[in-house]
C-alpha cells in the first residue's frame, strides 16, 4: 500500500487551533503532554501507519533492538505531539529558553553584504527558529508550504513580523523561485525545509543511516546556483521549558561543477542531520518510509 503524501498542513480546523490557543492561554503545557501521552498517542500508534514505520526506522536504520525499538516508538510520538503542543503555546504568548550553538557562524554571514541559506528538516522544533533567531542587518525569508491552514499562517505572521522573518509560500506555478532568488539577490536569507520533497520529482540521492535516500534537489540547486554560503539548522527539544537550536556551517566546493556541487552540499547537509538525529534519536518527524520515497 503506498504512502499517502503529506499535504503540508497542520492536523485540525481552524476552530480547533484557536481552542487550542485559547487553553493554552491558561494551562500549562504539561498538563496537554500528560492528555496526549495517554489518551492521543496510543491510539496513533495502534491506528496509524506512523507506528509501523517508526518502529521499522529504530528497528532497520538506527540498529536497536526490539524492546529499545518499541519504546523509541513511544517516546517519538510523544515528542511530536509536544512540540505541537509548543508551537501552539508560542501562538498562545509563551516562551522557552533557547540555546543557540554556533550563532557566531550566523553573525559573520549576518555582516557580509551577500545572501546566504539556512537549511533546516523534520527533526525537533524547526519553527522555532524563526521565533528565536533575531536577524537585525538581513531579513530571514522562511519557506512555508501554500497548504497549511489559515490560522496556523495568521500566528506564524504574527510572530515572524516581530523578529524581522517573511514567509515565502510554495507555490505550483513556481512562483516562489522568483521570490526567493530577489531575497538572494538582495542580500538576505532563505531558510529551506531540506528533507522533504513536496510536488517536484527531482531528487538527489545520498546515504543515509546505512541506505540511500533520496533528498529534494531544489534547495541544493537554489543555493549552488547562487553560489551562496549555507548553515544547517537544527532546534533540538531538550525539556519541557528549553529548546537547543545548532547552527553548523554546510562547505560545498564552489568551484567544482554544478552536480559535484549539488551532490557536496547534500552530503554535507545529511552528515550533519545523522549527527543529530543519533544524539535526539527520538526527535526524526518524518513518518513514511523515507528511504523508498
Amino acid at each position: 500500500m503506498a504512502e499517502r503524501p503529506w499535504a503540508g498542513a497542520t492536523f485540525g480546523s481552524g476552530w480547533m487551533h484557536r481552542q487550542l490557543i485559547r487553553l493554552l492561554r491558561v494551562v500549562d503545557v504539561r498538563v496537554l503532554y500528560c492528555f496526549c501521552d495517554v489518551f492521543v498517542v496510543p491510539f496513533c500508534i495502534l491506528f496509524n501507519r506512523s507506528g509501523r514505520t517508526s518502529f521499522a526506522f529504530y528497528r532497520t536504520r538506527l540498529g536497536y533492538g526490539f524492546g529499545k525499538s518499541l519504546y523509541f516508538v513511544w517516546r517519538n510520538h510523544c515528542l511530536f505531539a509536544q512540540i505541537v503542543i509548543d508551537r501552539f503555546a508560542m501562538y498562545a504568548g509563551k516562551a522557552f529558553d533557547v540555546e543557540i550553538v554556533g550563532v557566531n557562524h550566523l553573525k559573520r554571514l549576518e555582516d557580509k553584504e551577500d545572501g546566504f541559506v539556512l537549511l533546516s528538516s523534520h527533526i525537533g522544533n524547526y519553527e522555532l527558529a524563526g521565533y528565536s533567531l533575531r536577524t537585525e542587518k538581513k531579513t530571514l525569508h522562511a519557506i512555508v508550504y501554500s497548504n497549511e491552514k489559515e490560522t496556523v499562517m495568521q500566528n506564524r505572521d504574527n510572530l515572524f513580523g516581530k523578529m524581522n522573518v517573511s514567509m515565502i509560500a510554495l507555490r505550483e506555478d513556481m512562483g516562489h523561485l522568483f521570490e526567493i532568488d530577489a531575497a538572494l539577490r538582495g542580500g538576505d536569507i532563505v531558510s529551506f525545509p531540506a528533507d522533504r520533497r513536496m510536488g517536484d520529482a527531482r531528487c538527489v540521492k545520498v546515504p543515509f543511516l546505512g541506505a540511500e535516500a533520496g533528498f529534494p534537489q531544489g534547495p541544493f540547486s537554489v543555493t549552488t546556483m547562487r553560489g551562496v554560503e549555507v548553515l544547517a539548522l537544527n532546534v533540538m527539544k531538550e525539556s519541557p521549558k528549553r529548546y537547543k537550536l545548532y547552527i553548523a556551517v554546510l562547505p560545498y566546493d564552489r568551484q567544482a561543477s554544478r552536480q559535484e556541487q549539488i551532490r557536496q552540499l547534500a552530503l554535507a547537509y545529511v552528515a550533519e542531520l545523522e549527527k543529530r538525529i543519533r544524539q535526539y534519536p527520538a526527535q526524526w518527524f518524518n513518518f513514511f518510509d523515507f528511504w523508498a520515497a
